[in-house]
């Protein structure tokens, strides 16, 4: 049975609240964790057929902490903790309005603790991915794994072994401090930036896209931003993730096929959202020092304001490019670099800048510097050398819809 769609958002908006509670409180982020996984599928199962209670988040709780007083029975530890100590809470600690209201909590937001934690650096990047996406997403196991193309059990394996990396680093439940909290910050963002790359472009797989882990990624990313509302990299990050998640309506077809950006309907672009992102970067940007997110949103912004490929400002996006690639030198940007030079300069400048890439073992095989080149050959009118380029990129790729249409160019030449 599915959960309907209000009691879903509601249980992942109050997850990474009820576990902080749970956690400041006894500590244990494994067994807490655990706990409160078990009350959210109760509560998915029991609230559309017996109705929601009155005060949902004590209810999570409450059941929570009865799963961890049992569990502490079970093994026999903490004979003497009173059993409704994990059960009861402090009438000031948390308040919760119904669904549709504004946000009622009026306690210590925990949600970016949590993230330092799931983001620590004893967990690999792998599973910094699968326990954000459970400990503060409120996403189930399954959902995880199916939204990663692994099997359930893989997966579970997973945020086993990260949350035992946690226990055994001795890990407190306190945010970090200093440049420690900076560093951190720059791996949660980070991470909610590959969750969200990774709903929008499925990287393997018969979908070319997966809205729900895009969706998941702003909407966490939403929360970062109004715990910290002055961090530029936050801001810039959100905006980058609206504007780009504008274009989805547009990037396929009804039976599933892609869409390029060139060739893409701008008009089922979620207007809304651009706007949004679009005053928030230039906010951001006018008053934040400048970082890799606001660029590249700004890049997504200068593409949102043109009313077609034709119509769009290649000199600013390439001089965006040249800045990014300046501060947070990384290869796919001087990939997408190489097609804002293409655009301004000519494929050949393009491809130019594309044979840099050639012994960058960061990206030695991978598809997308192959269908970049067979782009660029093209438009230079190299039409065999091309469709041989499109070949290597549409065997290279993982995902079944990307595979389709590059073979469909290689094709057509």
């Amino acid at each position: 049975m599915s959960t309907p769609a209000p009691v879903e958002d509601l249980l992942r908006t109050l997850a990474p609240r009820v576990l902080g509670l749970l956690v400041r409180r006894h500590g244990q982020f494994d067994q807490c964790e655990d706990a409160v996984q078990e009350a959210l599928l109760a509560a998915a199962v029991q609230w559309p057929e017996q109705g929601m209670p009155d005060d949902p988040a004590s209810w999570l709780v409450t059941v929570a902490g009865r799963r961890l007083t049992d569990l502490w029975r079970s093994e026999g530890a903490r004979r003497r903790r009173e059993e409704t100590a994990a059960a009861r809470m402090p009438a000031d600690e948390l308040v919760v309005r119904s669904p549709g209201e504004d946000d009622g909590v009026r306690h210590r937001d925990d949600t970016l603790t949590l993230l330092f934690m799931c983001c620590h650096p004893a967990v690999s990047p792998a599973s910094q991915l699968a326990l954000t996406l459970r400990a503060v997403g409120g996403l189930t196991t399954a959902e995880i794994a199916h939204a990663f193309l692994v099997p359930e059990s893989t997966m579970a394996q997973r945020i086993s072994r990260a949350k035992q990396a946690i226990r055994s680093s001795g890990a407190t439940f306190e945010p970090p401090t200093g440049p420690q909290r900076a560093e951190r910050l720059r791996v949660v963002l980070h991470v909610l930036y590959l969750i969200f790359n990774e709903g929008y472009t499925a990287t393997s797989g018969p979908d070319l896209q997966r809205t729900d882990l895009a969706a998941e990624a702003l909407r966490l990313t939403r929360q970062v931003h109004r715990l910290l509302p002055d961090d530029g990299e936050v801001a810039g990050l959100l905006a980058l993730m609206l504007l780009t998640d504008a274009r989805r309506p547009a990037r396929g077809t009804q039976d599933g096929a892609m869409v390029p950006l060139a060739d893409q309907d701008r008009g089922l672009w979620d207007r809304a959202a651009i706007q949004e992102g679009t005053d928030l970067i230039t906010r951001t940007m006018a008053r934040s020092a400048l970082g890799p997110y606001q660029l590249q949103a700004a890049i997504a912004a200068v593409h949102a304001s043109a009313a077609g490929t034709e119509d769009t400002d290649w000199r600013e996006i390439l001089i965006l490019y040249k800045i990014l690639d300046r501060i947070a030198p990384n290869p796919m940007v001087t990939l997408n670099r190489a097609v804002a030079t293409a655009m301004v300069h000519g494929p050949r400048a393009g491809l130019d800048l594309l044979e840099t890439l050639e012994e960058d073992k960061r990206v030695a095989g991978h598809h997308r510097v192959a269908a970049v080149r067979a782009h660029l050959l093209e438009r230079a009118g190299e039409h065999a050398a091309a469709r041989e380029c499109y070949l290597v990129a549409a065997r290279r790729t993982y995902s079944l819809p990307e595979r389709r249409y590059l073979e469909a160019r290689a094709a057509r030449l």
